[in-house]
């Protein structure tokens, strides 16, 4: 179900996502949400591959942004 504000996202991702992160979260989602017929498994990839070309997790456990320092 798409969201329409950083209130309605899921737990897992207002809980552990920095607020930019959380917009990139919902601007993809309810895109995604549109765009595949409300299909919300693939909402929620393309949500979460939106996030992760600007974001990644940290050693530490906390969303940063930046690509990841393999």
């Amino acid at each position: 179900m798409p969201s329409d504000s950083r209130s309605d996202l899921p737990k897992g991702v207002s809980d552990n996502l920095p607020v930019h992160a959380q917009d990139i979260y919902k601007e993809a989602y309810n895109s995604a949400w549109d765009e595949y017929g409300h299909d919300e498994p693939r909402a929620y990839r393309v949500a979460w591959g939106a996030v992760e070309r600007s974001y990644h997790e940290g050693d530490d456990g906390k969303w940063v942004k930046g690509a990841c320092q393999d």
